[in-house]
């Protein structure tokens, strides 16, 4: 066989099984065995090189590489498209879990409202306990019936204390000195199956909820 090397653009092997996963999840000396196999196997791994910027697939090839598997992921994190998301407090959900993958430090404080229904946001509902918050809100637009995590993730946020508001949309996030203070959240009802085959959600007219939260992450 050919030698084999990573390149990662992040500091540590494994991509979303390391950074994208909390520990409580997929505990991560078993995750680093598995890795180092994988080096005494042969396999070279180079993080902190990004390619198509610190090298390119030329400079590789003329290194001596015959073959490119480009494995790139989903590592963005979604806008959440409503006014204030610029605020201090306010998260993507995959930066957010990197963020704590990595031991950075985040500044969540004691009201975290986690926006969405599915798997990412029962690892960041849950994540955001772990780390101290006395009041952590999942925040879903339709109802409990249709929320896509699986149910057992589900069950277990609950189980830790995570409280779930269905039927809230938000709208708008609101900030005091540059940090968040409260989410504005539409009320919502369901109205005919939509292409996916649930319900869809609609605006209650005129009717809105204020939350006070000290971090927002979508």
């Amino acid at each position: 066989g050919y030698p084999v090397t990573v390149f990662d653009r992040n500091p540590v092997p494994g991509g979303m099984l390391t950074l994208g996963i909390p520990s409580f999840r997929l505990e991560k000396d078993v995750l680093n065995a598995e890795i180092d196999i994988l080096r005494e196997m042969g396999v070279e791994f180079q993080c902190g090189v990004e390619v198509g910027r610190d090298i390119t697939i030329e400079q590789l090839r003329a290194q001596g590489y015959k073959g490119f598997y480009v494995a790139i992921g989903a590592q963005k994190s979604a806008k959440l498209r409503i006014p204030g998301e610029e605020l201090d407090g306010v998260y993507g959900g995959v930066d957010f879990l990197r963020a704590v993958n990595l031991g950075h430090e985040t500044h969540i404080g004691k009201r975290c409202a986690v926006i969405g229904g599915g798997n990412v946001a029962m690892d960041v509902c849950r994540s955001a306990v772990r780390l101290g918050a006395d009041e952590t809100y999942v925040l879903y637009r339709r109802s409990e019936a249709e929320l896509p995590a699986d149910p057992e993730e589900v069950k277990e946020a609950m189980e830790e204390g995570v409280q779930f508001r269905f039927l809230t949309a938000p709208v708008e996030i609101l900030g005091e000195n540059g940090k968040v203070k409260e989410i504005k959240l539409q009320v919502m009802e369901l109205g005919e199956p939509d292409e996916s085959g649930r319900r869809r959600p609609v605006p209650v007219p005129g009717k809105f909820e204020m939350l006070p939260v000290t971090c927002v992450i979508g």
